[in-house]
């Protein structure tokens, strides 16, 4: 069992699973503060300074803050709209260099060459 368990552990999809899982992660951080500390207080100097976390409603003992669901809501579509752009960006990019990639022609191998010759070579053959 400690044999079969080392041997998928130690397949590759396993290993870079792993390592999109903490990169991710990684991201995730750093789109959070994105959003949290950059885009979020523009968006509260656009509306006045206005915060969702407040808003709730007391029904009976109970408090529902349905504000702090607005909120997570709202960070949730900025997010994706952060990571939705800078996905965008990085296929432009990856684009433009694969475009000038497939724009300049390969050149020729020896082989090549020598096959054109020899057909250029045959054609001229009465």
């Amino acid at each position: 069992m400690f044999k079969e368990f080392r041997e998928f552990i130690s397949r590759g999809n396993v290993i870079d699973l792993a390592v999109a899982v903490i990169i991710g992660a990684a991201f995730t951080a750093i789109v959070t503060s994105f959003v949290n500390d950059i885009i979020m207080p523009l968006i509260g100097v656009i509306l006045g300074g206005l915060d969702f976390t407040g808003l709730a409603v007391t029904v009976g003992g109970a408090s529902i803050t349905y504000g702090n669901f607005l909120q997570a809501v709202l960070n949730f579509i900025l997010i994706a709209l952060v990571v939705f752009l800078m996905v965008r960006s990085i296929n432009k990019i990856q684009g433009e260099q694969e475009a000038k990639e497939a724009a300049a022609p390969p050149t020729p191998s020896a082989e090549e060459i020598l096959l054109t010759e020899i057909r250029d070579l045959l054609k001229k053959r009465p």
